[in-house]
């Protein structure tokens, strides 16, 4: 994998439009964005754009839909800092600029033809929700396809209608745990890596996807090697606080990778000997 060569056209600033906002948890809220020139944000999956706001400053920000949606894009934001709090007071009709995509997303083309096993821990849904979906909306392009999903409580689960019809799909295999359970839950409880051994899969036509919180993910890469995949196949997106989005300031400065540009997607092959990786 590649780094990203920086375009000209991504130091611009694009006024955009918010056409949906909306609460999803406590914390966390989802957002559809129009870009004002009509045109896509023509993202790869695992990409993120810098929003910007006048005097709230500049975050990063994954995009959560997939490049087959061209009319608009979708955010989730959680209220974190002073621009992300300043987020979440907008709604519908609200204005804010954007700049990207940025970043090296996760590698369409290797993926095509092969198996996929997805690995979504907490918040890691909402990047990885951008693959996932592409993948349901060019399903023929792709073996068989494995979702697996941990999140702390029920009520902290996103996008709950959408990962309800993939557990309907009949082409995709979906499974779902908590850490806590309540009483109207009726699934697995327990961390995500015991949802790993009892899934089948051939090692070597399979990809796994790991997206989640730090501390998840020294232990899924685990149970992946223990199913035998390949450290090349085993991709992971990494969080880091990016600045400028651009590799300039090196906020975000992994070893002899920027974050921003360099990822934020890697294979585990490239970073398993990197103590600032995980």
């Amino acid at each position: 994998m590649k780094r990203v060569d920086l375009k000209e056209s991504e130091y611009i600033v694009k006024p955009a439009t918010i056409i949906k906002a909306k609460p999803m948890t406590a914390l966390e809220k989802f957002f559809e964005i129009e870009l004002d020139s009509g045109a896509s944000l023509d993202h790869e999956p695992g990409q993120f754009v810098m929003v910007s706001i006048p005097g709230a400053g500049d975050a990063p920000i994954s995009v959560s839909s997939s490049p087959t949606k061209r009319s608009s894009f979708d955010l989730v934001v959680r209220n974190a800092g002073k621009l992300t709090g300043v987020m979440h007071r907008l709604n519908a009709g609200d204005k804010i600029d954007i700049r990207g995509p940025f970043g090296r997303g996760f590698p369409i083309r290797i993926l095509e033809g092969n198996d996929l096993l997805f690995v979504a821990g907490g918040l890691g849904i909402v990047p990885l929700r951008s693959l996932i979906n592409f993948v349901i909306d060019n399903r023929r392009d792709f073996g068989r396809v494995n979702i697996l999903l941990g999140c702390k409580t029920p009520s902290d689960m996103l996008f709950g209608d959408e990962v309800e019809q993939w557990g309907q799909r009949l082409d995709v295999n979906f499974n779902c745990t908590v850490d806590k359970s309540d009483p109207d839950w009726k699934g697995n409880v327990g961390l995500i890596t015991s949802l790993i051994p009892g899934v089948n899969l051939d090692a070597e036509k399979t990809f796994g996807v790991v997206v989640g919180p730090p501390v998840m993910y020294k232990f899924v890469i685990k149970e992946l090697l223990n199913k035998d995949i390949p450290a090349r196949q085993i991709l992971v997106s990494l969080e880091r606080h990016m600045k400028c989005g651009v590799g300039k300031c090196g906020h975000c400065q992994i070893g002899n990778y920027y974050c921003c540009q360099d990822g934020p997607v890697f294979t585990y092959e490239e970073i398993k000997d990197n103590i600032e990786a995980l």
